[in-house]
Order: C-alpha cells, then sequence, then structure tokens
C-alpha cells in the first residue's frame, strides 16, 4: 500500500530510538515524517513549526469569523460620542 508522505524529510523509528534529537532537527525546523515499515506513523514537529501552525490556524478561524460576519449591517459609531461616565471615578 501506498502512503503520502507530508514532509520532505523521514525517518525510521529505529533511527528515532536511537537519536531522537537528530532526527527532529535533521529537517532543520520543518517537520519529519517517522516511519514505521515505510508507512507514516506520526510526525514530529519542532515546537515553532507547530506554533506557526496553530497560529495559522488560529487566523483561518478568525478570517471564517470576519467572512460570516461581513454581511451584518454596520452600526455607526463616533469614538468623541462615549459615554463620560464610564471614565469617570
Amino acid at each position: 500500500m501506498t502512503s503520502r508522505i507530508l514532509a520532505d524529510v523521514a525517518a525510521s523509528i529505529t533511527e528515532l530510538k536511537a537519536n531522537p534529537m537528530k532526527v527532529a532537527t535533521s529537517a532543520y525546523g520543518a517537520p519529519v515524517a517517522v516511519l514505521n515499515r515505510n508507512e507514516p506513523a506520526f510526525y514530529c514537529v519542532p515546537a515553532k513549526a507547530y506554533e506557526d501552525i496553530m497560529d495559522r490556524l488560529e487566523d483561518l478561524e478568525l478570517l471564517a469569523i470576519a467572512r460570516e460576519r461581513e454581511s451584518e449591517e454596520s452600526i455607526p459609531v463616533n469614538i468623541d460620542d462615549r459615554d463620560t461616565a464610564l471614565f469617570t471615578r
């Protein structure tokens, strides 16, 4: 059976067991596909790459919300009309 490998660098589980940090850094910051019997078992994703992925997902979620709301009626607001009671103590 053929599998799609979604990484430029791959390593075997044996290589991972022998030297995990070498495998993790072998793609210079990009994910590494860890193979079990030549099939991807999981991806080793460095912390910075994972953070970038999560930031991108959050951006896509916010974009979806913005697109969903862009057809809503807008409410005109004037910053000079603010309620001064909110700012006095």
